[in-house]
This record gives C-alpha cells, sequence and structure tokens, in this order.
C-alpha cells in the first residue's frame, strides 16, 4: 500500500448552513466523535509515518469549539489546510483566535453562485485573509442548472485569484455538471477540479476520515471503514478494509 501523504480530518458534521446536497449530511445540531486531544494525536501519529499536509473539514469546522487547539498543536509539523463556508469568520471572535493561530491555508466554498450576497461575502473575506497572510483559495460547487452562474463567479474571482487557487468542485448525487460544462466555467482555459473528473479512481497518497471516524480514499464515495485504532498503524488497516465505491 502506498504511503498516505495528505490526510482529510472531518471534525463535525455540525454546519449551521444545512446545504440540502451535503456529503456528509451536515445539520444543524451535528454530532462528532472527536475529542480535540484526538485529533492531534490522530494527526501528529500519521506525519510521523510520512502525512506531509492535513486538511480539516466537516460539517463546518470554525463550529468545532476545538480547532484552534488542533490548529496549535499540528501546524509546527505538517502543512494546515482548513475548508470553510466562510459564516463563522463573520463572528470577531473567531476572526481574532483566526489572526493569533492561523493555519497554512483556507479555502472558502461557494455553494450558491446565483446568490449575489454570498458570492461578495466570500469575496471580501478571501480579501480579508490575503491582508493577515493566511493563503487563499475557493472552492466552487458547479451544478449543471446554474452554470452560467458559476461562470461568472469564476471570472470574477480570477480578477483576485489565479486558476490554481479556483477549485471547481462538481455537484454530486443529482445535478452534476459534464467536463465540458467546467470548460465552459473556466472560460475555456485550464482549471483545478478533483482528479475524479475524467472517471472514478480512488486516489494512491490521500485519504479522508469523516466526523464519525470512517475512513476512506475520497470523502464522497461509499464502503467507508471504521477506524480499529487513532492512529496510523490504525489507518492502514481500516484502508485494506475499505469496499470502495463510486459516489454515482
Amino acid at each position: 500500500m502506498n504511503k498516505i501523504k495528505q490526510l482529510s480530518i472531518d471534525l463535525t458534521n455540525k454546519c449551521s448552513k444545512q446545504c440540502s446536497f451535503c456529503y456528509n449530511k451536515s445539520q444543524k445540531k451535528g454530532l462528532t466523535e472527536w475529542q480535540p486531544f484526538e485529533v492531534v494525536h490522530f494527526a501528529q501519529d500519521c506525519i510521523q509515518n510520512g502525512v506531509e499536509a492535513v486538511s480539516l473539514g466537516g460539517g463546518e469546522p470554525f463550529e468545532y469549539e476545538g480547532i484552534f487547539e488542533i490548529i496549535k498543536n499540528i501546524h509546527p509539523l505538517a502543512y494546515i489546510s482548513v475548508t470553510t463556508n466562510g459564516l463563522p469568520l463573520l463572528d470577531s471572535a473567531i476572526w481574532a483566535k483566526l489572526v493569533s493561530c492561523p493555519p497554512d491555508k483556507i479555502h472558502v466554498t461557494i455553494h450558491n453562485p446565483h446568490h449575489l450576497c454570498e458570492v461578495e461575502r466570500v469575496f471580501k473575506q478571501i480579501v480579508l485573509l490575503n491582508e493577515i497572510g493566511i493563503k487563499v483559495g475557493i472552492n466552487l460547487l458547479v451544478s449543471k442548472s446554474k452554470i452560467e452562474f458559476c461562470q461568472k463567479v469564476y471570472l470574477h474571482f480570477s480578477t483576485l485569484l489565479t486558476p490554481e487557487q479556483i477549485i471547481l468542485v462538481p455537484q454530486r448525487y443529482f445535478d452534476t455538471p459534464s467536463s465540458q460544462q467546467l470548460v465552459f466555467v473556466a472560460n475555456g482555459q485550464p482549471f483545478q477540479s478533483p482528479l475524479c473528473l475524467l472517471g472514478c479512481t480512488p486516489p494512491v497518497d490521500f485519504c479522508s476520515v469523516s466526523w464519525d471516524k470512517k475512513v476512506n480514499r475520497c470523502s464522497f464515495a461509499g464502503g467507508k471503514a471504521k477506524l480499529t485504532s487513532l492512529d496510523y498503524a490504525g489507518l492502514l488497516i481500516a484502508l485494506e478494509q475499505v469496499s470502495f465505491a463510486c459516489c454515482e
């Protein structure tokens, strides 16, 4: 089995936004089985065994109370990124904690490209995150029914970000765009998107761990297996037990 170099950990499935299409079935009164010290121990052991980058997600990771404790303890050891909808960053207390305990990078997701208020809110947040020295990017959720809105948003953010900083994420399970439609969104130029765009193949050096401590090679894929122990050895054992199933 190939060494895992990139590890994604969903801290919770709590998210006040409650998008109907969420792969994690996140909800306002969401749950988590992770204690902050467990995440720190697990990530540190994985890093000692070759993991180079850790991504924290959810749910909404900034609604997880222990996120800054986690960042503080693993940030010196590996590259840390956080994927957020950006709404908690409107809270001055959370913003202050972020300034004093920043990850290496933050990706802000745009779920509703047809909502001008959401698009402009994220644009302003990207500017502010840049100003405090955090590397930034956006995840633009692309659905086939909103293709023209997605293209407008892509072009709007292209005035601020490079193509490498804008990830086009095809909506899964329904309303999924074709690869040609993603090319349209990017105005025919090279763009960033998940590797599975042209075919469902399990990543080689990446794995995802869900809020309920289950493992798979992809966050969206079915057939997850429970961690047998909260360390790298337990991760490898769980991966051997995964029954990988495409999300579509």
